[in-house]
């Protein structure tokens, strides 16, 4: 397969395959597709959009190009929480310790800001010395020292939707939905959590104000 092909099919509106999502994918953090090319798709898929087959098996391949989290047994159902974003969006760190602190375990992936909005991450790293990028023993570690745990986008889990994602963030395709479907469950999946709520924002503050 050759990028060119691919981002020439989707700029023509046509359906990608499976195939041809995850060579993509994995072109990406391999350097067999360049950043020019990546950005080039994104773009691509902004403007044609894609059906949701498309926008699973491009979830899937961005999930698979790192680790899944795995949770013993003994902590029962681990829990997960994600904003699409907004101005002075705090619910995440309002809900997890919240919900941790009824003994349920929650785990929460987060990215950073996109176009005009800070991420959860954005507004943890604003303390001295934090650290979020943790691994996944890490996360582990904590997670069953806490009962919760916050952590960021590694070249561990997920990382071609940190590649991706850092990309959408300069080339003006924030704002489509098969893009943040993609990433955010892409993030979700990698968490391997039990159950999730989504936090869809929307008005004049939000990624999307007219969802």
């Amino acid at each position: 397969m050759r990028a060119a092909d691919i981002i020439d099919r989707k700029r023509r509106g046509h359906r990608l395959t499976r195939d041809e999502i995850y060579w993509f994918v994995r072109g990406c953090l391999t350097g067999e597709v360049a950043d020019y090319q990546a950005a080039a798709w994104l773009m691509a898929v902004a403007i044609r959009g894609m059906d949701p087959e498309e926008t699973w098996d491009l979830t899937e391949a961005m999930a698979s190009s790192g680790e899944r989290l795995k949770w013993p047994a003994r902590w029962g159902r681990v829990l997960d929480k994600h904003s699409t974003g907004g101005v002075a969006d705090t619910a995440t760190l309002v809900v997890v310790p919240l919900v941790a602190s009824l003994g349920i375990p929650m785990v929460k992936l987060s990215g950073r800001g996109l176009g005009h909005t800070g991420g959860t991450i954005d507004k943890l790293e604003a303390i001295p010395g934090l650290q979020t990028a943790l691994s996944p023993q890490e996360i582990c570690r904590i997670l069953e020292a806490a009962g919760m745990v916050i952590a960021g986008q590694s070249a561990s889990l997920a990382p071609a939707d940190g590649h991706l994602y850092a990309l959408r963030d300069v080339t003006a395709t924030v704002d489509s939905i098969p893009l943040i479907a993609a990433s955010i469950m892409a993030k979700k999946l990698a968490a391997n959590a039990a159950g999730l709520v989504l936090d869809v924002k929307s008005g004049s503050g939000a990624i999307l104000p007219d969802l």
